[in-house]
């Protein structure tokens, strides 16, 4: 009998396990899914400024661990390290994932407005970045709106997840004239509910749709 695929599941924050192990579990309960959680990369990419090349390699060092753990693909579930995630993508043979380019490609399957809820400052600049870039290959035009929901990822890290679910759906019941809300964070996801009910505007989330990516490309 052919074995379910292995996925690992490579975290710099705790609070991404939660979210994305509960969509494996709601669209794909047959994947077996693996937890690495590297913690001191949102504190060092915090402290440096910048994604440094040490912490590239980081990666790339990651990537080849799974692929001798036999990973069948790996999914990065912190939006702050896309050129990371892509370093260590050229360096592995098998499928390697960032976090949101899922949620990418159906944002800019067609042109529209899209705003972008984050509770994480440092990870919007390299997601604006590529979501032009997957709007370009597509050849669409995308305008992008985003919105920092201060005081969530705080309210999550303190053990408040009703706080946090509370001011994204805040955050979202205010948006106006976009087609769709894209909460960029995966610990966001368990926000989507609530926020769902304050607002008529589709919302995207970035373990749901990396999970029907990954799907399938490996079922």
């Amino acid at each position: 009998m052919k074995k379910s695929p292995k996925i690992y599941l490579i975290h710099a924050a705790d609070v991404a396990i939660g979210p994305i192990v509960a969509s494996f579990r709601a669209n794909w309960p047959e994947a077996r899914t693996v937890n690495l959680l590297e913690d001191a990369l949102m504190n060092d990419l915090a402290l440096d400024g910048k994604l440094t090349d040490a912490m590239v390699e980081r990666f790339v060092h990651i990537g080849h661990y799974c692929v001798k753990a036999a990973a069948d693909a790996i999914l990065f579930t912190c939006s702050a390290f896309g050129p990371a995630v892509e370093a260590c993508r050229r360096e592995v043979a098998i499928p390697v994932l960032k976090p949101n380019e899922a949620m990418y490609e159906q944002l800019v399957a067609k042109s529209g407005s899209v705003v972008l809820l984050a509770t994480f400052q440092p990870s919007l600049p390299s997601m604006l970045a590529e979501i032009e870039a997957y709007a370009t290959k597509q050849g669409t035009d995308v305008k992008v709106r985003t919105q920092l929901v201060e005081g969530a990822l705080v309210a999550l890290q303190d053990n408040r997840p009703d706080d946090h679910n509370r001011l994204i759906a805040d955050a979202a019941a205010k948006q106006t004239g976009c087609d769709v809300i894209a909460l960029a964070q995966f610990s966001m996801a368990p926000a989507k509910t609530l926020a769902a009910a304050r607002t008529a505007i589709p919302i995207l989330t970035t373990p749901d749709s990396a999970v029907a990516k990954l799907k399938t490309l490996l079922a």
